[in-house]
């Protein structure tokens, strides 16, 4: 690897993507990103990038984005937790993935850096953190995206072990500063931090600052092993914990009412039923009650020792997600 060589980063519009731009341009790369027609392109402000047109969907335009580039990292996803067509997920997420890998082996780019997701791993039954040879059980992959991403990591596990160089990064929930749109756990926090939480349903997530798993992308470009996978997370965190930690940073009471998961199902299942009528994402689904009743812990030690990976505490990640929607005018001062 060298200052000025020309990479691809897929995804750079959203939060994840956008912070693997960022810390590529730090370290000296040049940066293409990619954009669909429409996009929101907030999070490319700032960012001295060639900005390229690009839909997964369309394979006719992958060899003219990687043309000239020397490694690709392929963050772009479809990502959402509820989807009317679940088709049209899996076309972007694995055939797309796959169709773009092969794209970049044809172009001449010597490496490629593939954003899978905690999602596509398994479970403990105990729950303690989970790794990449946690055996991976059907029960684990509830809902569509994490179905894709399982099928589209065992695609791209396929492509190395046929001999292309890639490797793959698992991140598991990142937070920070950046998250536009925001993503499911953000808006969680923007809601805690508004005061508009007075329940939840515990459960147990892995916090990860965004710009650490940035920082794995690239360790992984720079040191990671071809087929591997490795988890990049920060803190094991149960979700009442994490909301108490809100609270604390934002001077506001925590939320005391945890509600059980079983009662709440015909109410998901009826949300979800409505939004099959009108196309509007549901609050809530059968499918994340599910998953809400296993703890999503991971450990990050294969990361850690193979290629020098250093989450911080998961208080810094939110905290700093926290600066960021204040100075957007999303939440109030304190």
């Amino acid at each position: 690897m060298a200052q000025g060589d020309l990479v691809l980063v897929t995804g750079a519009t959203g939060f994840v993507g956008a912070a693997v731009a960022r810390a590529l341009q730090g370290a000296g790369f040049r940066v293409r990103v990619t954009a669909r027609a429409g996009s929101d392109l907030r999070n490319l402000k700032g960012l001295a990038a060639e900005t390229v047109k690009l839909d997964l969907n369309d394979p006719a335009g992958f060899t003219p984005a990687l043309a000239g580039c020397r490694y690709l990292f392929h963050v772009a996803a479809d990502y959402r937790l509820w989807v009317p067509d679940v088709a049209s997920m899996r076309k972007v997420n694995i055939d797309g993935s796959v169709a773009l890998l092969r794209a970049a082996a044809a172009a001449g780019v010597e490496r490629s850096v593939y954003t899978s997701s905690v999602a596509a791993l398994g479970l403990t039954e105990d729950g303690s953190p989970a790794d990449e040879r946690t055996k991976v059980k059907p029960a684990h992959h509830v809902g569509a995206y994490k179905q894709s991403k399982y099928d589209a990591e065992a695609a791209v596990r396929a492509l190395a072990a046929a001999g292309q160089d890639i490797v793959i990064v698992n991140p598991s929930t990142p937070v920070g500063p950046g998250d536009v749109k925001p993503t499911p756990t953000g808006q969680m926090i923007l809601d805690a931090a508004r005061g508009k939480m007075p329940a939840y349903v515990d459960t147990g997530l892995n916090i990860v600052h965004v710009d650490d798993v940035a920082a794995g992308h690239l360790l992984a470009l720079e040191n990671g092993r071809r087929g591997e996978a490795y988890i990049l997370g920060g803190e094991d965190l149960m979700l009442g914990d994490l909301l108490a930690m809100i609270a604390r940073l934002t001077g506001r009471r925590a939320p005391k009412l945890r509600l059980p998961i079983t009662p709440l199902m015909p109410l998901a299942w009826a949300m979800e039923r409505i939004a099959e009528r009108t196309g509007k994402t549901p609050l809530m689904t059968p499918d994340v009650l599910k998953m809400a009743r296993k703890k999503m812990f991971f450990s990050s030690a294969k990361a850690r020792a193979e290629l020098g990976y250093a989450p911080r505490p998961a208080e810094a990640a939110v905290a700093d997600a926290l600066a960021w929607f204040r100075a957007e005018g999303r939440i109030g001062p304190d």
